[in-house]
């Protein structure tokens, strides 16, 4: 087995979990990582051992599906999914959008130094080591931001809640 089937063989299923998380199809997933060994074997030379192979992998994933993500073939297939294939009915997709649309409000609204770890930690599934060491941070401050960052969230939607009954 050559090289490059090793690395394939070793990295792809996680490569693939990562886009997917990002892209929340499948198959696109597939391709983005795809796109990714072909990059990556076209400029392997370029690879410094900074950081280990999975770690830079990883990334280059992350900003692979993230390039899709603003594409205009995904915003083409997101309307046209919303438009003929939603079983859901109107109102179910508006009150969705719009929870969505008040997370990432607050979301925006933490200081940036606990909208980080939040972000890494839910939508990048990192552990709470592998936050540490990419922030150049302790474990226990990890946790210690991960918690008051959900509080703050918390008290964000608490004081919506309030707002809307007219409190």
């Amino acid at each position: 087995m050559n090289e490059m089937d090793q690395i394939m063989n070793k990295h792809s299923r996680y490569l693939v979990r990562i886009a997917y998380l990002y892209v929340k199809n499948w198959s696109t997933a597939e391709d983005v990582v795809q796109e990714v060994f072909v990059t990556y074997f076209q400029k392997s030379d370029q690879f410094r051992n900074e950081a280990s192979l999975k770690t830079y992998l990883t990334k280059m994933t992350a900003n692979r599906a993230k390039d899709y993500l603003r594409s205009w073939k995904h915003k083409k297939d997101v309307l046209f999914d919303t438009i003929f294939v939603s079983s859901k009915s109107t109102e179910e997709v508006l009150l969705e959008q719009e929870r969505l649309a008040s997370l990432e409000k607050h979301l925006f609204q933490l200081p940036l130094k606990y909208r980080e770890p939040l972000i890494l930690f839910y939508y990048d599934e990192q552990s709470i080591a592998e936050i540490a060491e990419y922030l150049d941070l302790n474990e226990n401050t990890v946790k210690t931001r991960l918690r008051r960052a959900k509080q703050q969230l918390k008290e964000f939607f608490d004081e919506e809640e309030e707002e809307g009954m007219g409190t």
